[in-house]
């Protein structure tokens, strides 16, 4: 594994720790990380609980647009669109 992909990974797992949420498009738009499955298997083989959840796309869009600009194709029914939401629950 590159040590530039060894650092974006670190970046996912230490802002999971921290408490904060993320899904599959927050991995791909903040840190570069286009399969966030494999850093989340190796979260919970490490012990760590991480719950996941179903979210509307549009809670993640209004996280990104803290620190990011991301626009969505205007007939795009994000309200209507879930995605997968991980968050760290303890050991």
């Amino acid at each position: 594994m590159t040590t530039l992909k060894v650092s974006l990974v670190m970046a996912i797992k230490e802002h999971i720790l921290e408490g904060n949420p993320i899904t599959q498009l927050e991995s791909v738009c903040m840190f570069g990380v286009a399969d966030i499955t494999p850093t989340i298997s190796d979260l919970r083989r490490e012990g760590y609980k991480i719950e996941s959840k179903r979210v509307p796309y549009v809670r993640a869009l209004r996280r990104i647009n803290e620190s990011a600009t991301l626009t969505p194709p205007k007939n795009l029914p994000v309200k209507e669109i879930t995605l997968t939401e991980y968050v760290w629950c303890g050991l």
